[in-house]
């Protein structure tokens, strides 16, 4: 009970110190990754500070040298040598204009020595400069006193913020009057627009008076001592303005010595991280505040990680001590446990070399039933068209019967004929016992073809011919029954990929099936065409019978099925004929018209036009 105590008191010891140490690291981790970030964040706010200086300084040098340039304007020296002159101020308020315009500042003016404004480009506004006296601007006194004036303050008449460039106009060597002009101040905050961050330019009183928040303008970032009061207000810097001093609260400094400031923001103050670059040509301070917010979040977000970095490796190394004990235990009874798989091993083996032997005896097993199989398939073919042949024989010896009969006649005919000496009456009876002959000869030589085992190989074969060999087969029974045939062929002749005794067969089945089931029709018709579509061939027997039943559409292929009574057929013919299709790469199909009647579709492969040997 002791050492179970002992023990646990050790991992509690060790769990305990394994925890501070882990906040410990965590404390650590969230130091650097704050001061790393905020370096960072210093570094990109002093690359910003120097772009917006640079623009600064552009944006103010394009004005620098235009007072100038204006001062040596002939009109503007005119005015101030005759000002009463109605048609010389004219003159200068439409070239101040131009010029204004030109330039694109916010207003150019022509003061006289005594600060009084003679001429202006707003000389048309509510707002003119014309008569307003500016003696008490500094940029006025320093370019009356022969130096370029420049100066910010906020325009008394027009209670806009300006930038003032002013230069001296002078006559024969003195000074007669002072050309300013004055800068949009919001334009030059256009481009300083951001969320994180905050630019701010203070004067030499520390009051900011351009801002990419306006909230922040007329602010002080220092108190203002009453001298800097009476200086503001005798140069009406900021006019009626309530300067205010801005709430700055302290919030330590970064590592490398940056001060960090809470700003108000809506209400609620947001720590800032602030520096400055002075301008020292204007006499300003450029100020940027950079919110350290996201810095923080992301110092918060990598000792998170690293924490949970350091957790997961502790519990990964608990979890691989439990695993080692965990695999000692199995290696004790791993011995027990391989001797028992060796043994289902051995035992299984022996069950699947039995297994195998049997499914080798099986496998032998069906290759002989297939063989066995397509030599029956292949007798059933020949004992299928043999029976077909028996079902003609009775109509076919009567066909034979017939033309032997008239030959006869016409044999004796000729021999009395030749015996009167009425030799062209003889060669004409024998001319007709020669065509009868040959009648019997082509229906022999059909039935030969139709009765011999085909070749396998198949080869080019014509449609036509096919087609109308199986009728001249079935000739007699058609016109037995008053069959009408109606073919429809192309002019052209069509091939088609196959053998031509065997397509012959299914022919002469598929017709023998339409005739059958036109028994009871009273016009019986077969329809017999063939079309080319793309590069197969489409042969069709249509019959206008009753078509066929729903209930054996999905058996009419099958062996052995038939629709006869008794003694009337095997049920091979379509069967046969649905196998002999697909050996020739095609297909055999069975639908009703929608004229009436069963129509069978053979599609076969289109051959070369140019025939090749026919296979008999």
């Amino acid at each position: 009970m002791r050492a179970g105590v002992t023990s646990f008191a050790k991992r509690l010891g060790i769990w305990a110190l394994a925890t501070g140490l882990l906040a410990m690291l965590a404390l650590i981790s969230l130091e650097l990754a704050t001061n790393y970030l905020l370096d960072d964040l210093a570094q990109r706010a002093r690359t910003t500070l120097g772009i917006t200086i640079a623009g600064l300084k552009g944006a103010l040098g394009r004005y620098r040298s235009i007072p100038q340039l204006i001062a040596d304007n002939p009109g503007i020296r005119a005015l101030l040598l005759a000002p009463a002159s109605p048609r010389l101020v004219r003159a200068a308020n439409l070239e101040l204009k131009r010029i204004n315009a030109a330039v694109q500042a916010s207003d150019v003016y022509v003061m006289n020595v005594s600060g009084l404004t003679l001429a202006s480009s707003n000389y048309e506004l509510k707002t003119s400069f014309v008569g307003q006296n500016f003696s008490y601007r500094p940029y006025f006194q320093d370019a009356v006193s022969g130096g370029l004036g420049r100066y910010f303050a906020l325009g008394t008449t027009s209670l806009k913020r300006g930038y003032y460039f002013a230069s001296p106009v002078r006559a024969d060597g003195r000074i007669i009057g002072v050309v300013a002009v004055k800068v949009d101040i919001d334009q030059l905050e256009q481009s300083w627009q951001s969320k994180d961050q905050v630019i701010a330019v203070t004067d030499e009183h520390g009051i900011i008076f351009m801002s990419s928040r306006p909230d922040l303008l007329f602010n002080s970032l220092r108190p203002l001592s009453e001298a800097s009061r009476r200086a503001i207000r005798a140069s009406r810097k900021y006019n009626e303005a309530e300067l205010r001093e801005l709430d700055l609260s302290p919030q330590g400094s970064t590592q490398s010595g940056l001060a960090l400031v809470a700003v108000p923001a809506g209400g609620k103050p947001a720590e800032y991280l602030m520096q400055s670059r002075p301008m020292p040509a204007e006499g300003w301070d450029i100020q940027i505040l950079s919110r350290t917010g996201a810095a923080r979040t992301q110092a918060y977000i990598f000792s998170s990680a690293v924490l949970l970095v350091l957790l997961s490796t502790m519990l990964a190394a608990a979890f691989l001590v439990l695993r080692r004990q965990q695999l000692l235990e199995r290696m004790r009874n791993q011995s027990e446990v391989q001797e028992e798989l060796e043994r289902r091993v051995k035992a299984r083996t022996t069950e699947l070399d039995e297994t195998n032997a049997r499914l080798l005896e099986e496998i032998n097993e069906r290759k002989s039933a297939e063989e066995e199989l397509r030599k029956t398939q292949a007798d059933l073919v020949q004992a299928g068209k043999l029976a077909a042949l028996g079902q003609m024989s009775a109509a076919l010896s009567h066909e034979f019967n017939q033309p032997l009969g008239a030959a006869k006649s016409y044999a004796d005919n000729a021999v009395a004929f030749i015996d009167r000496g009425r030799i062209d009456e003889a060669r004409e009876n024998i001319d007709r016992i020669s065509m009868l002959v040959g009648r019997m000869g082509a229906i022999s030589r059909h039935l030969r073809n139709f009765a011999r085992k085909p070749n396998v190989e198949l080869t080019t074969v014509p449609v036509a011919t096919i087609i109308n060999d199986a009728l001249e087969i079935l000739d007699r029974r058609i016109r037995a029954l008053n069959i009408k045939v109606r073919l429809d062929l192309p002019p052209d002749e069509l091939w088609v990929l196959g053998g031509q005794v065997r397509l012959q067969q299914v022919l002469v089945n598929l017709i023998n099936n339409a005739i059958d089931a036109m028994e009871a029709v009273y016009e019986p018709e077969v329809v017999i065409s063939a079309a080319a579509t793309g590069r197969k061939i489409c042969l069709s027997v249509r019959d206008r019978g009753p078509g066929i039943p729903e209930e054996i559409a999905e058996r009419i292929f099958d062996p052995f099925f038939t629709t006869r009574g008794v003694g009337k057929g095997l049920g091979l013919g379509l069967s046969i004929s649905y196998n002999i299709i697909r050996d020739f790469g095609g297909h055999l199909q069975a639908h009703n018209h929608e004229g009436g009647g069963a129509e069978f579709r053979i599609m076969l492969k289109s051959a070369v036009n140019e025939p090749q040997k026919v296979q008999p």
